[in-house]
This record gives structure tokens, C-alpha cells and sequence, in this order.
């Protein structure tokens, strides 16, 4: 499938986003126009505002809103005159209730903006709707990837978490909120890779899936206060503030993190490499402890830090560490070829934006 042209247009869908802003700003700074779509037209200014005082104006960014896209056909008329589409509207739960304190079906969890893609967005971008667009990306997630591991695992994108749709199906609302919101991520990208399945001989397009870990790094979108961040990146301020304060075995957890900035680009690289086409690519910095991040925080000159940063427990970082998911990471590299960001650099540019802030 060819790349999509240089300076052509794309749609970025929830615009407003923590992934999804960094990803219109990487697509305009590369030359692109973008049309993004958000649910709420009173959250449209900040994104212009923000992206006029970069020199981005009307004429290369244009923001429109989808406030049901339930309604078939929401995305319809938005598709019409793109290349290429990137629906990184993806957040990550741990917590996945209702308001009052009920859980969330997993019905009503995929039915949310996360998942509305294959549902919605892929049938808008048939021929006759989308005659233009040449490559769809998608966010998914490691979740979709992994069954938990209780001992050190190596996965790849063979890989598949059978287990969590599976448990939800047994046991219902029975089931721990975090197996039902990796149960959604698994069934979400397989609905996406179903739809290209049975729909192939018509569309003119190919897909391209994303299955980032953990996201860490500067936020850029419209966000009040730090009890507001999304939740990866919450987990990743409370770390850091020690509030509340982290025991010893919270601080030896494994798990995998990838920078926010680098993840944008992983879209943007994918809607470019003829190659990333069919692919679902894992896109992960590395393995991690939540003590290495204090280490990277505490390993920063002094004026550098934030208050009251916890030490931890530095004897953890002793002798061999324990990862227990860990990646095979070839395909990343051949087909997009991404330099990550490190703990260091991602922690240094982090506190200083949240320092920037007041937080």
C-alpha cells in the first residue's frame, strides 16, 4: 500500500488528548494538515490556541466536533478528503466504574470513545465515504498483547491476551475492573483486524495498530491539575511525590513505559512506512521498576527535583533485577526505527512541565 502524500491531510481522532495532541503537533510540524475531531466544541479552543501560538493556524489545523459518535455515520463526512486517519483516542483505566460506584459492562466499556474505531470510524472510511484515505493507525495497547505474568515472559506481537476476555465472559461484573479493561482493549483490536478481514475486496485502504505500555512523559492537552492526569501518568506523579507514600514491594513492581512523544511518532512513522501496513507493532521504550524512576528523579541536580521527593528504597536497584514482561522488539525497530527516550530525559522534561504548572 503506498505512503500517504507529504502535506496531505489527515484526521486525528480525539484531538484534545494526552497522545493525540503531541501527535497533531509532530503531523503539523512535519508538514501535514490536520483535521481533529473532538466530542465537545467548548474544548476546541484551548487546541487552537495552543497550536496558533506555534504558527499553526486555520489553514493547517482544523478541529471539528463528533459530539455522538455512536450515530452511525458520525464520522462520515469528516473522512471524505483525508489520507490518512489516526484514532488515538485511547485512554488507559484502572479503575473502569460508573460514576455511582458501579461496574462497567465490557460491552459499555468498548462501546466507549477508546473503542469506537472499529465500529464507527472503519465503516466511514469506505470507498464511497473515504475514497482518498490510503492508511488507518490505531492506538491498542500492550493490554490487548499480555496475559499477566507471574514469571519472566518474552512477548511479541504473535501474542494475544486470550485470558481476560475470557475471564470476563465467566464471571461478568465478577471480574476485576483491570481484566476488564485489558478483556476490551483485546476484543477492540481484534474487531478492528475482523472488519479488515470481511471488508478487503471493497476497501481501498490498509491498517496499522500501535500497542504501546504504559505512557509517561510532558502532557501538552488542556488539563487543570494533577488529580486530573490520565491515569499511567498519575500513577507516575504519586511515585514521584510520594503522596500517597509507595511500600517497598509497590517500588519493585515490573512493568513496560514508553514516552508519550515517542508514541505519537510511532503513529506518524506508521501512516508513513509503506511497510507498517497489516502490522500491529509494539512500541515500547523498555522494562522498568517504579524504583528506577526515583532513581532518574533523584539522579537530577538538585534545583531540578521536585519537593519532597521520596528516596524509596535504592537497595532494590542492587544486584539483578526482575522484569517479568519483557519484549521482542525487532519489528519496531525494522519498520519504524524509533530512538526512545530515556527514563532520564523523560523525567527531566516531565517534572519541569508539571513544575511549569505549579504542581
Amino acid at each position: 500500500m503506498p505512503t500517504i502524500s507529504q502535506g496531505s491531510k489527515v484526521l486525528v481522532s480525539g484531538a484534545n488528548g494526552y497522545l493525540a495532541m503531541w501527535t497533531v503537533r509532530i503531523l503539523l510540524e512535519r508538514g501535514y494538515n490536520v483535521r481533529g475531531t473532538v466530542r465537545d466544541e467548548g474544548k476546541t479552543q484551548f487546541v487552537r490556541e495552543y497550536f496558533a501560538k506555534r504558527g499553526f493556524g486555520n489553514d493547517r489545523l482544523e478541529l471539528v466536533s463528533v459530539p455522538d459518535i455512536v450515530k452511525e455515520g458520525a464520522f462520515d463526512e469528516f473522512v471524505k478528503d483525508v489520507e490518512g486517519i489516526l484514532h488515538t483516542a485511547s485512554p488507559f483505566h484502572s479503575n473502569v466504574k460508573e460514576p455511582e460506584g458501579k461496574l462497567i459492562s465490557l460491552r459499555k466499556l468498548i462501546d466507549q470513545d477508546s473503542d469506537i474505531f472499529p465500529r464507527r470510524i472503519l465503516p466511514s472510511s469506505r470507498p464511497g465515504n473515504g475514497p482518498n484515505v490510503k492508511r488507518i493507525v490505531v492506538t491498542s495497547s500492550t493490554a490487548a498483547v499480555m496475559e499477566p505474568p507471574t514469571q519472566p515472559t518474552q512477548f511479541s506481537e504473535l501474542n494475544w491476551n486470550e485470558s481476560a476476555p475470557k475471564e470476563v465472559e465467566e464471571k461478568g461484573s465478577n471480574a476485576a475492573p483491570m481484566t476488564i479493561y485489558r478483556a476490551s482493549k483485546a476484543l477492540a483490536e481484534k474487531s478492528a483486524w475482523k472488519f479488515v478481514e470481511e471488508h478487503k475486496s471493497e476497501v481501498k485502504w490498509d491498517l496499522s495498530v500501535i500497542n504501546p505500555p504504559f505512557i509517561f512523559g510532558p502532557p501538552i492537552h488542556d488539563i487543570k491539575s494533577a488529580s486530573a492526569l490520565n491515569t499511567s501518568l498519575k500513577l507516575w506523579y504519586d511515585t514521584l511525590t510520594g503522596e500517597p507514600a509507595k511500600t517497598r514491594d509497590q517500588l519493585k513492581a515490573s512493568f513496560t513505559w514508553v514516552d508519550v512523544r515517542d508514541t505519537a511518532l510511532a503513529h506518524i512513522l506508521a501512516l508513513e512506512k509503506a511497510e507498517a501496513g497489516g502490522e500491529r507493532i509494539i512500541t515500547a521504550a523498555g522494562p522498568c521498576l517504579w524504583q528506577e524512576w526515583l532513581e532518574a528523579a533523584n539522579s537530577l541536580p538538585q534545583s531540578q527535583r521536585p519537593a519532597n521527593l521520596p528516596v524509596g528504597y535504592p537497595d532494590i536497584l542492587e544486584g539483578e533485577r526482575t522484569y517479568l514482561a519483557n519484549w521482542d522488539l525487532s519489528k519496531e525497530a525494522r519498520i519504524l526505527g524509533i530512538k526512545f527516550h530515556s527514563k532520564a530525559e523523560t523525567t527531566k522534561d516531565t517534572i519541569e512541565n508539571f513544575k511549569e504548572r505549579g504542581w
